[in-house]
Formats: structure tokens, sequence, C-alpha cells
């Protein structure tokens, strides 16, 4: 009898399914199961959902009839009706939920995780080599780069710097809607998206289950051979233009040259390792700058791999973490991607961006919504489980860390050195989403305050005790003095209390 291997909705490629000593035989037999209770316990955007369940049923389609897809409500019971008692295989779980499970299953036999450059193994060892000092991304980073040989040059970094962070700050272009680069791939749908759309119209009418933000058309690869469509897009057309705007954003182009292969990484049909040499081979053959082939590297080989190992690293307590003892709610509006409650316009912008596509880039995703949720104190913990539910490329290991350490600054500063917050100078520089907006990012009292200044200045008023103390806090801590009316501004932000502003 063939050996049976249960491939879970994040692990997708082939690089899951290929043969490996230790691993999966030829003769393997795949298994994967879909859930609805999934969606039952927790209300996710429909985007992703859909997302989700057409990647699935498009790789079982692949795999043909090797493969099986069991729909049941629970995974015990999908496994059940599929296998009985008899031993199955699975990889190392993306999320701690998924490894309690299968560790709980004595037929099941865990094999190590795919789809990363830096193992358990040889993380542990770096971090142990750290000796009590920060476990810092620019030294996973660098270590990387040397030993898998990415953008090195005699043994040093192309460029001389590992890091040319520097030359990717530019704010955007003035005067432009866009930034003018070649569109990204978008796929087609078919008859498996249609099938889709019509079971989770059928779960919501019937079964209760329920969703947030607008589904369709879908936006996001589904399959191996869209994945790869859109990594060759991107590499081919939009890689160049990617750097020195890594961080801008324009109300009218959301995706500027973003790459879009979040989630497509996420899932599993694309593996790291192919998309960095593809971004190096275009830097070496001269048809991107290193700045730009360098940044796009370091979000997947140097970030991603540090957000996955700190996941399991820091430990299931980490999810807890919240030395700012924040505990308001995550308002209605906001957990129902209510745009149009919203005045503020950079934050109605962003909010509608997600509500209809499941994605907005990093800086909006860290500067206006987890700027916005750390300034009114709204629980990490939630705020982490609504960036999870609410992103087509959201599962627990990428939000954990990314919330809870760099957004919220829970854990107090183990994985950045301050807060990351602003008032509305800093979005008014880096975009354009302060022009025609009632409020004015200069104005601290007022009908016209900007809720980002004022809610930045009552920040670091609410965490001055702690924050004073830290070096790359104490200017702006500091600036509190020469603010005269600060209790006004102060007395102002509690007044909006959760309130859409």
């Amino acid at each position: 009898m063939s050996p049976v291997h249960w491939l879970f909705g994040d692990q997708l490629g082939p690089h899951f399914t290929a043969t490996a000593a230790g691993g999966t035989p030829r003769n393997t037999r795949w298994l994967l199961i879909e859930s609805r209770a999934v969606f039952r316990r927790r209300r996710f955007h429909r985007a992703k959902a859909h997302l989700v369940l057409s990647a699935m049923r498009h790789r079982a389609a692949d795999l043909g009839e090797r493969a099986r897809y069991v729909r049941a409500d629970t995974y015990r019971e999908g496994l059940a009706e599929a296998v009985g008692d008899a031993p199955v295989s699975v990889h190392h779980p993306t999320s701690r939920a998924a490894l309690r499970l299968v560790s709980s299953l004595p037929q099941v036999t865990i094999h190590p995780a795919r789809g990363f450059l830096v193992g358990h193994r040889e993380f542990a060892d770096w971090a142990a080599r750290q000796e009590g000092r920060r476990l810092l991304q620019e030294n996973l980073y660098e270590q990387t780069r040397r030993t898998h040989d990415i953008l090195m040059e005699e043994g040093r970094p192309a460029g001389g710097r590992w890091n040319l962070d520097h030359d990717n700050r530019e704010p955007p272009p003035r005067g432009r809607a866009t930034l003018g680069a070649p569109p990204p791939y978008r796929p087609r749908e078919d008859e498996i998206d249609e099938e889709v759309r019509r079971d989770l119209d059928r779960w919501e009418r019937e079964e209760g289950i329920a969703f947030v933000g607008r589904d369709g058309p879908r936006v996001f690869p589904a399959s191996r051979r869209e994945a790869l469509a859109a990594l060759d897009q991107f590499i081919s057309h939009r890689l160049a233009g990617f750097g020195a705007h890594e961080d801008a954003v324009l109300a009218g182009d959301p995706v500027m040259s973003h790459s879009l292969l979040s989630s497509s990484l996420n899932l599993g049909l694309l593996d790291p390792w192919e998309c960095v040499r593809r971004a190096e081979d275009a830097w070496r053959a001269g048809q991107v700058p290193l700045n730009s082939a360098e940044g796009f590297i370091r979000q997947v080989c140097g970030w991603r791999e540090y957000v996955w190992n700190l996941y399991w690293h820091l430990g299931e307590d980490y999810r807890h973490r919240n030395v700012l003892r924040h505990h308001a709610p995550v308002p209605e509006w906001f957990a129902d991607l209510d745009a149009d409650a919203v005045e503020a316009r950079c934050l109605s912008t962003v909010l509608a961006q997600v509500r209809d596509t499941g994605w907005t880039h990093h800086i909006p995703r860290l500067m206006i919504l987890g700027s916005h949720a750390l300034q009114q104190g709204w629980s990490p913990a939630e705020v982490t489980d609504w960036f999870h539910r609410s992103f087509v490329d959201g599962y627990d290991w990428v939000m954990l860390p990314n919330v809870v350490g760099m957004s919220q600054y829970a854990d107090g500063g183990l994985m950045t050195t301050k807060p990351y917050t602003s008032g509305g100078a800093y979005i008014h520089r880096m975009s354009d989403l302060c022009g025609g907006c009632r409020y004015r990012p200069t104005d601290r009292t007022g009908e016209r305050a900007c809720p980002y200044t004022v809610g930045y200045w009552s920040f670091l008023d609410r965490h001055r005790s702690r924050l004073e103390l830290n070096p790359r806090m104490t200017p702006a801590v500091r600036g509190l003095d020469r603010i005269g009316n600060i209790e006004e501004v102060t007395t102002a932000h509690r007044e909006r209390g959760s309130a859409a502003p």
C-alpha cells in the first residue's frame, strides 16, 4: 500500500511533494483536507477564504489521481474519513495550533519544515552564538546571505553594504497619481473559482459562517502556474522600479512596484529560494539596480526568515506579551473594515484597500493601520487576530511577531529598538494621502487636528516613563516639554476614544 502524505493548505508547491532523503517516497499518495470549522471559528476576509480554498482545489486537480481531497467539518474527521487509523506523514506545520493537532495524532509522522531557507536547528545554533544579545534581523540576514551565497562577491556583500535601505526611502514623486510601474500579473478565474464562490455563498446562507470584506474577482495566484507567472512579471518588469519608493504610498496606486508575491510564498506555491535567485540573476544581468534587488531579497531571506524562526523560538507565551498594558478592544468599524465610517483620508483609503482586496503593502500596514492601533491602546492580541484574518497573506506565524513585536511594541523591544508610530508629518512626507483630507497633519488641537498627530503625542505622554529611557525615543519624548498644551492634546485624544477618526 502506498504511503499517504498530508498537505496543509499552505504547503501547496512542488517543494512539498518532492522526494528527499528521509522524506516522502516516490509512490506517495497526497491528502488535502478542507475544514469548514476553520472558517466557523473566526471571521476571515472572504477574499482570503476564497484564495485558500481555490489554491487547495487547484493543487488537488494538478496532482490528479494521486491526490485525495476531503471536505469535512474538522481535520480530525477528514483524516478519519480518508485513512482511518492508517499511518500518515506531514511536513512540520506553520502554526502552533496545527502542530499541536498533528502531534496529538499517534498515526502521524512529522517531517522537517519546508518552504524556508533557515531551519529551526540552524536558527537555534545562531541564536545561541548571540550570547545573550538581542536577536537582530540584520545579523541573521548577513549569515543567511553568507551561508547561501546570496548577493556576495568574494566573500563580501555586493556593493560593499549588507543593507541598502537608506537608498529605498524616497517619498512618492510629487504631482503624480501613480508611480508609473508596469501592471502586476493578475490571474483569470476559472470553474474552480466559480465552485468556491458558490460554496462560500452556501456556507453563509445555510451554515451561518460569516466573512468580512469583499470577494472577487480573485487577484492573487491560486496555482503554481499563476504564481510563476506573477514572479516572472515582477522580476522582468517591476523589480527595477521597486527599491527607491519601497516605503512610499500613493492613494491611486496601492501596488506601486511591490511584488505581490507574499500570498504565493505563504501558500507554499513559491519557494523563497527561487524568488531570491531570480532577483539576483536579474541584477547580475544588469536588468535591475542593486538597491531594488537587495531590497526585495531582504524581504524574502531577511525579514521573512527572521519572523518565521522567531515565531517558534520565542515560545507560546509571546502571543500574550503586552508590556504597554493596552487592553482596549478593536472597535467594530475597524473590525468590519468600514472605510466609509472614517474621515481621515489615509486610514479610510487603506481600510478600503484591505476591504476590497485583503492586501495593502507594508508601510500602510505598519504606519497607518498598526500605528493607529498602537496610539489608541488596542489589545495587541486582538490586533494580531485582526491582521491574521483580514489579509490574504496573513498566517499566525506571520502576524504574531510582526504585530506583537514590530507593530504594537508589546514585547518591549525584543524585536525592534523603538515603537513604530508617528504623527501626521511622516504620512504627509511619504504619501499623497493628506491632500484633500479634512484634517491637517500639523494641527494638534481643534476640529482639524490630525488623529495621528494627536495620537502620537498622546502616546508619548502616556508612556513617557518607559520611552524616555530608550535612546532612540529620547529626543521625541523631550519634544513633549515644548508642547505647552499637551494636556489639551491628550484630553482630546481620550475623548475621541475608539470612534472612527
